[in-house]
């Protein structure tokens, strides 16, 4: 699920799930012998409230994350999500809960800890998945200390080894702020001062599985920021002035930065058409050079390119679309097209290689593109939330528009247009399908969420309230109803041929919706020659943490899938 080395690199915290359920059990190794040298601790990671670690300086001890055990009804034991402090050696049935429902954590609380170096532990805690953020600082021996509650609006923060705290402020800024909290902390963050104003476009991003949006040296501050899609990084001292740009390809995106004792940053660069690799800024000399880190893939693009054109949406929202095409490509209306989109929860759509899939989308003579729709964080606070609660209908207006923008540019038509997306974006493929059944051939749609009205009714349905809405709420009832992708299925309707994918194991999302949906779609179906399939893995769940074998058979069946529907030519994908 997750892993953690110490301080001194002489040990590594590991998270361990089985069959892609994410139910995950702690296991510390000694990294010169790969051996495992502490009992494994259970209960420390469950989806979507995740899990983390941090260690202590010393590396003798960390805090963790562990949710209840057998004394907690059964409904219980996924939520209530608290942290713990353990000593190496030490039971850990003993260990001391340092945060958790006794200071306010809520019951949908997901906290992330982030060790400074020092003496202080910072411990994240996210209100259910909609992105509303309060902050602590850790210390072994004293009480947890609250530096900003969930209307200070911190929505991601960094702990420099001295203990300052930087954080990202969306109040009063929905494209971000920088502010400095020092110790003692006096007053928190409604106290502290801004050091790094919002911009007038550029917004910081919000952090989570697509990189943290602030990194601190003992020299500097690192800010990354988004437009759309693609990142900027910018480096300040620790007051926020004398500003730097790291040098980036047009577009890319940085996703891990790893602030070095020396005041150097080590970064990432991920582009949709290079491997990822990492280069390094000096701050004595002041310039970027490669390092020897990087991925590799035996695939390559070099015959590709890369096309970022707007579409525009059913209100004027103008939404940004990445096309990977080969070089050349005629924009005859006559090209299969693969669209995919996310749009929830604040997440960012940003540049990133893939390699098998994608690679032999194209050689079979395919477009791929990603379109960065409202419902996430590409322009910033404003762009997620005129995309949630009874906002959410933009979203799938804008993935339409997306469409209609390939084919009325010539990229495409609709009888070669495929549509993608899981998850959150299984929810847009289910009303996007059922509002606009015309729009595609195919669609492929994973771990999707369908019915709307029961969604919050599942144990995971309550950490999706502040994103999606409740029924018990008339005015988000309405909204969730009016989209539900469920019942809004009609006997008759000539849809498109969908492949609907689920997991046993899901703990995010229940299998129960691919199943009933499915079920719908295939009785209401006015077109024979399109079919409608369920495929269910046994050995899967969400799809995070599944094995080489369990990805390589999913993507084998979607694009087989996709090459069937769209007329392509196997031979050419299967070089």
């Amino acid at each position: 699920d997750w892993y953690e080395p110490s301080p001194d690199g002489s040990k590594v915290a590991v998270s361990i799930s089985q069959g892609g359920s994410e139910d995950g059990t702690l296991h510390i190794f000694d990294v010169a012998t790969g051996k495992e040298i502490e009992t494994p601790i259970s209960r420390v990671q469950y989806p979507t409230g995740g899990g983390s670690l941090a260690w202590t300086a010393d590396g003798h001890s960390f805090f963790y994350t562990r949710y209840r055990g057998a004394d907690a009804p059964e409904a219980e034991r996924h939520f209530n999500m608290a942290t713990y402090f353990h000593t190496l050696g030490g039971n850990a049935d003993q260990d001391t809960m340092v945060l958790g429902a006794k200071d306010g954590v809520p019951r949908t609380g997901e906290i992330f800890l982030t060790e400074s170096g020092g003496r202080a532990t910072l411990a994240s805690v996210q209100m259910g998945d909609g992105g509303q953020w309060q902050h602590w600082v850790l210390m072994h021996g004293r009480p947890a200390l609250k530096v900003a509650t969930y209307n200070d609006r911190i929505v991601a923060a960094a702990i420099a080894k001295d203990g300052t705290i930087y954080g990202l402020s969306r109040l009063g800024a929905p494209r971000g702020k920088v502010l400095k909290l020092v110790a003692p902390y006096s007053g928190g963050f409604a106290a502290a001062p801004t050091i790094i104003p919002e911009q007038k476009v550029d917004a910081i991003v919000d952090g989570g599985e697509f990189g943290a949006p602030l990194h601190v040296t003992d020299r500097a501050l690192s800010v990354t920021r988004i437009a759309g899609g693609p990142n900027t990084v910018t480096l300040y001292d620790r007051d926020g002035h004398h500003p730097v740009n790291l040098p980036l390809p047009p577009v890319a995106a940085v996703r891990e930065i790893d602030a070095m004792p020396s005041g150097d940053f080590v970064y990432s660069i991920s582009t949709f058409l290079k491997p990822t690799y990492f280069d390094r800024w000096s701050a004595a000399a002041r310039r970027a050079g490669p390092t020897p880190l990087r991925q590799t893939s035996p695939v390559n693009y070099d015959d590709a390119e890369i096309t970022r054109i707007f579409a525009t949406s059913k209100d004027g929202t103008k939404v940004p679309l990445n096309i990977i095409a080969k070089k050349g490509v005629k924009l005859d209306g006559n090209n299969p097209t693969l669209l995919y989109g996310y749009g929830g929860y604040g997440v960012n759509q940003q540049p990133a290689f893939s390699g098998g899939f994608r690679r032999l989308w194209l050689d079979a003579g395919g477009i791929y593109v990603l379109a960065n729709i409202r419902g996430g964080g590409e322009y910033g606070d404003e762009w997620h939330t005129q995309g949630n609660l009874t906002l959410k209908q933009n979203v799938f207006d804008d993935f339409a528009a997306a469409g209609e923008a390939l084919i009325a540019r010539g990229y495409t038509s609709h009888a070669r247009l495929a549509l993608q997306g899981g998850s959150n974006g299984g929810l847009l493929m289910g009303a996007v399908l059922t509002q606009h059944p015309d729009l595609a051939r195919a669609v492929v749609s994973s771990v999707g969420i369908y019915d709307m009205l029961r969604v919050e009714l599942d144990p995971n349905g309550a950490f999706n309230i502040t994103e999606f809405g409740s029924v018990k709420d008339r005015a988000q009832f309405d909204a969730l109803y009016a989209y539900s992708p469920l019942h809004h299925v009609v006997t008759g309707t000539k849809y498109p041929a969908v492949l609907l994918l689920t997991g046993a194991n899901d703990g995010r999302v229940n299998p129960l919706h691919s199943r009933k949906f499915a079920a719908a779609l295939q009785a209401a179906q006015g077109d024979p020659t399109h079919p409608i399939l369920l495929r269910t893995s046994k050995t899967s769940g969400h799809g995070i943490g599944s094995s080489i074998d369990e990805i390589i058979f999913t993507q084998t069946d979607q694009l087989m899938f996709l090459l069937d529907q769209l007329g392509m030519d196997f031979a050419a994908a299967g070089r």
